[in-house]
């Protein structure tokens, strides 16, 4: 296969040449494992490592390679790479880090669609998809909504599920589809385009291995049923996976998240909630949080029924979270920066003292 073929495109080559990459090889990490790679290039897979240079430079977890990136490497025989440099990435889908508060977690990077993967007889929440549109939002990533296990539930049933999505949740494509019996796929699989990557985002147990499955035409994911006693889905994918479907469209499945933190710190939320910021021109007051304010425009649209009510508790819900993100973030680069400072006063001190 050609880099094309994964993806490869004039914007990535105008990056390499750039950033003086164009006397490496060029891959695209299709799979991680505990910091081991596999990358495709044009001469096919390989085992890879970053070098010893990448490793010591990265500050964070963002600037280690992750599924999805365009990497300059190094073959060293026909199985083993190592790679020196991370192409800038186009786009990245990330989240709170499970347990770590103010840190981020890559789901994927280069992506151009997002799945929203939800099944409709017990996981269908539009909180949750509200979440995972403004991690789509900031993240320049257009957002498609699945609808799965449509089979399990009655016609009437899936309309209103429709209807309620198309009342907050305004100009994104849903498609309900089953995976039993493959209602729905085709025009699922009409909307896939060449060269076009898409990443799957939803809980365990939603059907994303199974749709991943039935997309490329055979069995890559292992599947695995509902937990009955616990009603909620088994993490049978472990880790993340990019293929190249039939159609030419690029798929990347993900483990199920449990957790959907979000790490907006840019226009992600007032995306999804336009409307609402929209209305808040109109408050009394700039500072406004619009919750019991005199003259709040907000507030006023809920009480007479013009916004939902469960749309604005899921926005003010979002909106904390997203200002103890940034407080986070803000209060750990403090402490980077002071314990920088006591590191160049410790060397001036013992410089001085060798004199």
């Amino acid at each position: 296969m050609k880099l094309e073929d994964f993806g490869y495109n004039n914007k990535l080559q105008k990056l390499r040449v750039e950033n003086n990459l164009s006397d490496y090889e060029i891959g695209r990490i299709i799979a991680e494992h505990k910091q081991r790679y596999i990358v495709r290039t044009e001469n096919g897979e390989f085992g890879a490592e970053i070098t010893g240079n990448l490793l010591f430079s990265a500050k964070s977890r963002i600037d280690y390679p992750a599924v999805g990136d365009w990497v300059a490497l190094t073959t060293c025989d026909a199985e083993f790479a190592l790679i020196h440099k991370i192409l800038p990435r186009l786009s990245m889908i990330t989240r709170q880090a499970v347990d770590q508060f103010g840190e981020i977690q890559i789901i994927a990077t280069n992506i151009d669609y997002a799945l929203l993967v939800q099944a409709v007889d017990r996981d269908f929440n539009i909180n949750r998809l509200e979440r995972y549109l403004t991690i789509c939002y900031s993240s320049k990533v257009k957002p498609i909504i699945v609808l799965t296990k449509i089979d399990l539930i009655n016609e009437q049933k899936i309309t209103e599920i429709i209807e309620s999505i198309k009342q907050r949740i305004k100009d994104i494509e849903v498609f309900p589809i089953s995976n039993e019996t493959q209602v729905g796929y085709e025009a699922l699989k009409m909307t896939i385009e060449k060269g076009k990557t898409y990443c799957l985002l939803g809980s365990s147990g939603v059907g994303k291995s199974t749709l991943s499955n039935n997309l490329f035409g055979k069995t890559l994911m292992r599947t695995d049923s509902i937990s009955q006693s616990s009603n909620k889905g088994r993490h049978i994918t472990s880790h993340r996976e990019l293929i190249v479907l039939e159609s030419g469209g690029i798929l990347i499945d993900n483990p199920g998240m449990r957790e959907v933190g979000i790490a907006d710190t840019s226009s992600g939320l007032e995306t999804t909630f336009e409307r609402i910021v929209r209305l808040s021109q109109n408050c009394k007051f700039k500072d406004c949080t619009h919750t019991n304010e005199v003259g709040c425009a907000v507030t006023e649209a809920v009480k007479n029924g013009e916004i939902d009510k469960k749309f604005y508790e899921n926005y003010l819900k979002m909106e904390r979270e997203k200002a103890h993100f940034e407080s986070t973030i803000e209060e750990r680069r403090k402490k980077d920066r002071e314990f920088g400072k006591m590191i160049k006063n410790y060397k001036k001190d013992m410089k001085k003292n060798k004199f």
